[in-house]
């Protein structure tokens, strides 16, 4: 998918590159799997904000995808590629011979026509299948990887994502996350085999200001731009610089600092993404 650039008829639209849409065959036509969100705007059940520096952004629908492929046994094929505004990849209307139609994650190189299918083992490693991961031979790249069995895909689903089968240990499969964090799944959990499409949407540049609010992305102020109410790295005369560790308005440390809470699935993990 190639990178598409713009005549500099302004500042920004001089930088502003994005992605070649020649890919996407068809709009959102399936009403039964389109579905209104309210937005929550980065705020919690209790109307808090939790997450700064979101907003609503542009309208937009979420389509329902099938993270869990548990349609054992039943070919499907690909119908159209669509563009979803709540993703990064490109997502496919797959239609069942039953009649059923659902949306999946775009694998790398699954187009209109191609025929895909799930199983809990004996499908052929293409692009698009899905098994579970103790079915799957080692060394073999995959993506929309289930934590729990039955859960749904939980892991490997954005852009150009995938981790790679390392190996096999009783009940468990070894895995190499995008992060480089190498973990134990169960082997009863169902990975999508292939790598998510898209890939070249890492090299975008948003390009102006109005495009990230676009997106549901406020501004954010630098803490030094403060006054020391509002911020520790507040306040002094003209700029200076911070004094002792970065910090959060509240005072926590950032920037290295370990927040991670202590968790049953701790003991999975091999190694951590870092040393």
């Amino acid at each position: 998918m190639a990178i598409k650039s713009y005549k500099p008829t302004t500042p920004s639209r001089r930088y502003m590159t994005n992605l070649d849409s020649s890919d996407i065959t068809a709009k959102a036509s399936v009403r039964s799997l389109l579905k209104k969100l309210p937005a929550a705007a980065g705020r919690n059940s209790n109307g808090r904000i939790t997450s700064r520096h979101k907003e609503a952004g542009a309208k937009k629908l979420y389509r329902i995808i099938d993270f869990k492929r548990n349609k054992f046994g039943v070919e499907g094929t690909v119908a159209t590629v669509e563009y979803d505004p709540y993703r990064n990849c490109r997502i496919c209307l797959v239609k069942y011979v039953d009649g059923d139609r659902r949306y999946v994650l775009q694998s790398k190189g699954l187009s209109v026509g191609d025929k895909i299918m799930s199983a809990e083992s004996g499908l052929d490693i293409k692009t698009g299948n899905a098994m579970k991961l103790k079915s799957i031979p080692v060394g073999t790249l995959v993506h929309n990887i289930e934590l729990n069995p039955g859960r749904g895909g939980q892991m490997a689903r954005s852009a150009g994502g995938y981790a790679q089968i390392m190996g096999r240990e009783g009940k468990y499969v070894s895995l190499r996350l995008p992060s480089g964090e190498m973990r134990y799944v169960l082997g009863e959990c169902l990975a999508t085999i292939g790598t998510v499409g898209n890939e070249d949407f890492a090299n975008i540049v948003i390009g102006k200001a109005g495009r990230s609010r676009h997106l549901g992305i406020r501004p954010q102020t630098r803490g030094s731009a403060m006054n020391p109410v509002d911020h520790p790295h507040g306040g002094g005369e003209g700029k200076t610089g911070s004094s002792g560790h970065p910090v959060s308005p509240w005072g926590m440390p950032t920037k290295g600092y370990k927040t991670r809470k202590k968790k049953a699935s701790d003991k999975l993990i091999i190694s951590k993404r870092k040393k």
